[in-house]
Order: structure tokens, then sequence, then C-alpha cells
């Protein structure tokens, strides 16, 4: 039976696949493109920054540690943790904060966790293990 008689069977024209395939393969490097510039341009503004704040020290090393002393080191006895609360900025989806409250009422916020969902695994399970 040739095929124009079959109901089940409709012939239709070969799509012009070489131009269709350029035109993808063209929008898939430019939006890949575009995104490898953005984060060169994100590397390349840490790295001057990271560059500037070394150079404005007496030595590479004295920079660094200073860098490291900046940080705010908090201590609360876990008894007086109210609750531990695993929070993500709206605006940025890739910022996690993690959000502790005390029993008088105290927040403190933690961001920038090497290992955000084993921290905060962590310390809720610390503060409900001090409650039993």
């Amino acid at each position: 039976m040739p095929p124009e008689s079959n109901l089940y069977v409709v012939p239709s024209a070969a799509p012009s696949s070489s131009n269709n395939t350029m035109d993808t393969v063209r929008v898939v490097l430019e939006k890949f493109g575009k995104k490898v510039n953005v984060a060169a341009k994100k590397t390349e503004d840490f790295a001057r920054d990271f560059w500037q704040h070394l150079k404005t020290g007496p030595s590479i090393a004295d920079a660094a540690m200073g860098r490291i002393a900046q940080i705010t080191k908090v201590v609360i006895p876990l008894h007086q943790i109210r609750s531990v609360n695993p929070t993500a900025s709206k605006a940025k989806l890739g910022e996690k904060y993690t959000q502790v409250v005390s029993i008088d009422n105290h927040e403190f916020w933690f961001m920038g966790l090497v290992n955000y969902d084993s921290a905060v695994k962590n310390l809720q399970e610390a503060v409900q293990d001090a409650r039993i």
C-alpha cells in the first residue's frame, strides 16, 4: 500500500536541519558566552578585592591573619538557645543564613558556613540534646 493511501502515515517535508541546527548552536553558544562573561567578571572582582586587601597589610601573612581575626566569635551556652532556624535569602537563592535565637530573645545571624546543611543539622541536634 503506498504511503499516500495510508490514513496513519502523513508525509511531510524534511526540515532544513542544517539551518535549524546552526541557529540552535548559535543561541546556545551565545547564552554560554554571556554566563562565562558574568563568571569571569565576578572572579576578576573577587581577585582584585582580595589582592587589594593583601597589599594593604604589612605582609601577606599579617594581612591574611588580620582578616581571619576580624571574624566575630560568638559563644552561646546550649541551654541558653531557644531555636536554630535555617533561612535563605529571597533575593539571592544561593545565600543561606542560620538564625539562632536565645531564651531572652536575642537573635544571632550566621552566614558563610562551609557546610551549611551539616552545620544546621548539628546545631539543631545539639540544642535538642541539651534540653533532654
